[in-house]
């Protein structure tokens, strides 16, 4: 039986933290966070699906205000914790007003949404005109895709597999399609595009320069190839 990505990451929190430590999930979140930072610099943005806020805490530090937004009741007590603003809520029901970010971001989430455009057009409403967007979508043009299917079923959490978890891999295309009238697509950044795995960036001697050229694949022409797609919309004036 499916479960759904709030009750995944509900039994995933007592170790979540411990998994993402590490260099190769320092490095996702480096490459996240200072895409973030191109357009959050004294604004007022909301992460959708923070999670215990390892992203959001790098962010809150630059914008005007950084506001979180969690399903899972222990992951944003883990942030609470941290001293973040986090509130509880859905993807396909933020609570906020319409246009009350100018930065809306979501890492990680979409790619787990079987109505992706329901919760698109949610993050939509709650975008200022004007406003930015940055939503990653899982991409099956891709090493970590091609590695998924090579490598069979994967453990997720420690009672959770890959199978009992809903993901959605959405290529280039596809992505354009779930996005509403009223915004624009300007670009995509491509994360972990030269990764084949993981575990590369356990070995000393090479993690430093899969690292650079990590950075300089994000927002080169091999951007289209990163397993986490990141499209960057604009909000249309009214």
């Amino acid at each position: 039986m499916l479960k759904s990505h709030r009750e995944y990451f509900s039994e995933f929190s007592d170790w979540y933290e411990d998994e993402r430590h590490g260099d190769y999930h320092e490095m996702v979140d480096d490459l996240e966070s200072d895409l973030v930072r191109r357009f959050a610099l004294d604004r007022d943005v909301l992460d959708v699906g923070c999670g215990s806020g390892l992203i959001l805490g790098r962010v809150q530090r630059l914008a005007r205000r950084a506001i979180g937004v969690e399903a899972s009741d222990s992951l944003r007590r883990e942030a609470e914790a941290r001293g973040l603003e986090v509130v509880p809520g859905t993807l396909e029901s933020l609570p906020f007003e319409d246009d009350s970010f100018d930065v809306v971001y979501s890492f990680k989430r979409l790619a787990h949404q079987p109505d992706v455009e329901k919760a698109v057009d949610e993050m939509v409403r709650v975008t200022r005109p004007g406003g930015h967007l940055l939503l990653e979508f899982y991409n099956p043009m891709s090493l970590r895709y091609l590695g998924r299917r090579l490598s069979g079923r994967r453990d997720a959490s420690v009672d959770i597999d890959d199978d009992t978890v809903y993901t959605r891999w959405d290529p280039p295309n596809d992505i354009r399609r779930r996005f509403p009238d009223e915004v624009e697509l300007i670009d995509y950044s491509g994360i972990r595009v030269v990764t084949p795995g993981a575990f590369i960036h356990d070995i000393p001697w090479i993690r430093q320069f899969v690292r650079k050229m990590e950075f300089t694949a994000r927002d080169s022409p091999f951007r289209y190839f990163g397993g986490f797609l990141v499209a960057i919309l604009r909000k249309r004036d009214e």
